[in-house]
């Protein structure tokens, strides 16, 4: 059954981070190879220890509605979380749309009450009827405000529904890729049958830069939005990105873009944090065996010559995909699912948590029916809070440049151990990326507290999947 934990004000304040606004200047810029920088991106300041949550609004609570979604931001901000990632709240196409249990994933039949697909838009500027009125939408940003955090929304830029508002006009009609005899289409290699392929590489000059720029906008000037998660981002081009992040800068100085996608040059102008999903795929294959503690510190060296360190990289153990479409974090992680939460958490990048995460949910949730998140007794939520604290606390953990990369301590073998210092704080973490035990005496552990008082830095026999986080700081 729902319900809320009680909080107190006091509490709050301690586990956020500051979300205190800067004004944008250019002396800040990253600069590029002794060029001018004037121009450059510039992360928000209150972004730099940020932590996202992703809230699925349909799943989110019985009602599926921002009204009473809005009801679980106190608990949510005890998590330790910054950032409100809701997934999309536009109306959702009916032509072609799919529904049935996941593993079927096809149409839906004459008459069916499936919800769809929230990626499949039917207009930008609109809101999903089922989510509520714009009073409700207003009032669910203002409340988060109120609380210190940040709402971005999901944005779907390279497809909309077949039925989209756009489809009616024959200016929007020309925004379209269309198949051989003229027709509007899907995306080609992929069985996203329920939305139309929007033909973004002639954008620039068929008016669909002007538009989405324009619907983006929108959300940002009139509902006070503070960015966006951006949808398959690395289909649509990155001068759209550029621009459009421009554009909103002009309206919101301190906007925060996300990227579905792993693009190093969406990180020249455009976004502020990209997905790591081979870092992801490779710890599903350290959970099962197929990799190991080797596996990941090979990948830090392709990391790191790969994007700059200006790159926040977003890491997870789950979100909306990875749950409907490939597993619980039981199913794929079994009881490794803390150890890898604590190495996303604590070895670059920054932090997500999906929302049923902080109840270790152990069910699929259904992609285009409602299927409400059991949220049981919340049994992670004071592992997250610690996790997250340690994020909030402690700079070298900080994202992208603000933080520190990890060195690490030992080369070879199932025990990840690595530190990140800076500022007169080093953190040290012990994680044994095996299902054995492992015997492993972490040197250089003077004056260092553990965090979770789960392994004392004496003891030389570790635990499978066991994990420690030790803090020291300079007096």
């Amino acid at each position: 059954m729902y319900r809320l934990i009680p909080f107190c004000v006091a509490t709050l304040l301690m586990v956020a981070c500051s979300d205190a606004p800067a004004d944008r200047d250019s002396s800040s810029a990253h600069a590029v190879n002794g060029t001018d920088t004037s121009d450059a991106l510039i992360h928000p300041e209150w972004s730099r220890n940020a932590v996202i949550y992703e809230m699925n609004v349909r799943q989110h609570t019985p009602q599926g509605d921002l009204r009473s979604a809005m009801l679980d931001l106190a608990r949510i901000k005890q998590l330790g979380v910054d950032v409100i990632w809701l997934m999309p709240v536009h109306p959702i196409g009916e032509v072609n749309r799919k529904g049935g249990e996941n593993s079927d994933n096809y149409l839906v039949q004459p008459g069916s009450a499936s919800l769809g697909s929230p990626y499949s838009v039917r207009d930008y500027k609109a809101l999903n009827p089922d989510y509520g009125t714009w009073q409700d939408f207003d009032a669910f940003v203002n409340m988060a405000h109120d609380y210190g955090l940040k709402v971005i929304i999901d944005w779907v830029a390279n497809h909309t529904a077949f039925d989209a508002v756009w489809t009616e006009t024959t200016e929007g009609q020309g925004y379209y890729l269309l198949d051989d005899e003229g027709k509007i289409q899907p995306p080609t290699g992929t069985d996203w049958v329920d939305v139309a392929q929007l033909d973004w590489e002639r954008g620039a000059e068929n008016g669909l830069y002007t538009a989405m720029e324009d619907a983006m906008l929108f959300w940002v000037r009139d509902h006070d939005i503070d960015g966006y998660r951006c949808d398959v981002a690395g289909k649509v081009p990155t001068p759209f990105w550029d621009r459009v992040r421009r554009t909103l800068e002009r309206e919101e100085p301190e906007v925060f873009m996300l990227a579905e996608a792993e693009e190093p040059e969406h990180h020249g102008r455009a976004f502020d944090a990209s997905y790591a999903w081979e870092f992801h795929h490779i710890t599903n294959q350290v959970a099962k065996g197929s990799m190991n503690a080797d596996s990941v510190r090979d990948y830090l060296n392709r990391e790191f010559e790969r994007f700059p360190a200006s790159a926040y990289r977003l890491n997870f153990i789950t979100n909306h995909d990875e749950n409907s479409w490939n597993g619980t974090v039981a199913e794929r992680y079994g009881d490794a699912n803390r150890a890898m939460a604590v190495m996303c958490g604590t070895l670059f990048g920054t932090p997500l948590v999906y929302g049923g995460q902080e109840s270790e949910m152990n069910k699929r949730l259904r992609f285009f029916e409602k299927d409400t998140i059991p949220w049981g007794d919340y049994r992670a939520m004071s592992f997250y809070r610690i996790l997250h604290d340690l994020h909030h606390r402690h700079p070298p953990l900080f994202n992208g440049e603000f933080g520190v990369r990890p060195v690490q301590l030992v080369q070879e073998g199932d025990v990840l151990f690595f530190e990140r210092a800076s500022e007169g704080t080093s953190v040290k973490v012990v994680i044994n990326l095996s299902d054995k035990l492992v015997e492993f005496q972490p040197e250089g552990l003077d004056g260092y507290k553990a965090t979770f008082a789960h392994q004392s830095s004496s003891k030389e026999v570790w635990e499978p999947w066991s994990f420690e986080v030790f803090v020291k700081k300079d007096a």
